[in-house]
């Protein structure tokens, strides 16, 4: 898993997704004229390859705010994996609940420049 995501951040690092041409558009965007919540990723992405957290902000706040997140979870389920021990923990119902509705309220809020015109890629 890190050497494929670390291939990716390459990948995306490397070439320059504020150029037309070099990435696919977001089917979700293409299809509907809306923002999905993952839209604006690779160009943060590309920002936080380059150091750029601002730019990376700007296009994708959502994704500052979980990168952490993935982060622990990922060092948690690889320390479960080499030690063998089995997972003592589940989210609650309640977390589950949280981020579906930050997901959606974040979706809502890129779409509607009234809301938060700043969440918009």
């Amino acid at each position: 898993m890190a050497a494929a995501a670390s291939a990716a951040a390459i990948v995306v690092g490397a070439s320059n997704p504020y150029e037309p041409g070099h990435f696919p558009t977001c089917p979700v965007l293409a299809l509907t004229g809306f923002f999905c919540t993952g839209c604006g990723t690779l160009r943060a992405v590309h920002s936080l390859v380059h150091l750029d957290l601002a730019g990376a902000w700007d296009m994708n706040p959502l994704l500052l705010l979980l990168a952490p997140f993935a982060v622990a979870t990922w060092v948690a389920w690889t320390v479960r994996a080499w030690t063998g021990r089995p997972r003592r923990w589940a989210a609650p119902p309640w977390a589950l609940t949280t981020v579906l509705v930050v997901l959606v309220a974040f979706t809502v809020g890129r779409n509607v420049p009234a809301l938060a015109p700043w969440l918009a890629p």
